[in-house]
């Protein structure tokens, strides 16, 4: 019998070829990494953590006899968010660009595959995703809806539920308990102070406003969802 890895048993012989596509940070290749796989990343931009990674163009590489493949294509072109440059996009071909690379991986020959990818026109140009996950739901105090295309895996299981730390009301307050059924004193109880994810404003945006590092910053996939990739994948 193999070795006993933080409460997961690998019997040898079933380290699996993982590639993880589209992710510099390193962090779920990081998580597979750790179970014992051989896990490499992916991407343009170099490795921001020590680890395997292939930096240029995945189409390199995808067809090296992956066992899995986990990848998170640019969403840039495809978000709903985005909605109001789609016709820009779809005019000088950026969106069928970025619509193509995401079914480069769906058309994959490869018998396990995730592609991860935020609320977008992939549910209508292919098909809906499997599954929509957020961090909280993997313990991490972030609000973030992801969606899953899988193939060959089964769905991610929730495994810690995050607790509120913040709570904020209308009037734009932010308080660090929840304040029942009394309300905003600051605006004499009119209003109800709702939760707040870490990475919300009070207004309940995403705080990372327009900046040339807001996409980057905003595909880092959360350590609760890598850790339950790996554990519950792997």
């Amino acid at each position: 019998m193999g070795a006993t890895d933080g409460g997961m048993n690998l019997l040898r012989g079933d380290e699996m070829k993982i590639l993880v596509a589209c992710e510099y940070s390193g962090t779920v290749r990081d998580a597979f990494t750790v179970k014992g796989h051989d896990a490499t990343s992916c991407d343009i931009l170099p490795t921001e953590t020590d680890g395997k990674h292939y930096q240029g163009d995945v189409r390199n590489i995808i067809n090296d006899d992956w066992d899995m493949i986990i990848t998170f294509p640019p969403c840039t072109d495809l978000a709903v968010s985005g909605a109001r440059w789609f016709k820009e996009k779809q005019a000088d071909g950026r969106q069928q660009a970025s619509i193509d690379f995401f079914m480069l991986f769906a058309n994959s020959d490869c018998p396990k595959i995730s592609i991860e990818n935020p609320v977008g026109i992939m549910s209508t140009k292919w098909r809906k995703p499997d599954q929509i996950v957020q961090p909280w739901m993997f313990g991490d105090d972030a609000n973030k809806k992801t969606c899953l295309w899988l193939k060959g895996l089964p769905l991610l299981e929730p495994t810690k539920t995050a607790e509120f730390k913040k709570y904020r009301c209308k009037c734009g307050h932010v308080f660090g308990v929840a304040l029942g059924k009394y309300g905003c004193p600051n605006c004499c109880g009119e209003h109800i102070a709702v939760p707040l994810w870490s990475n919300q404003t009070p207004s309940g945006q995403n705080k990372l406003g327009p900046s040339p590092e807001r996409a980057k910053l905003r595909s880092k996939t959360y350590h609760g969802i890598a850790d339950a990739m790996a554990n519950q994948w792997g």
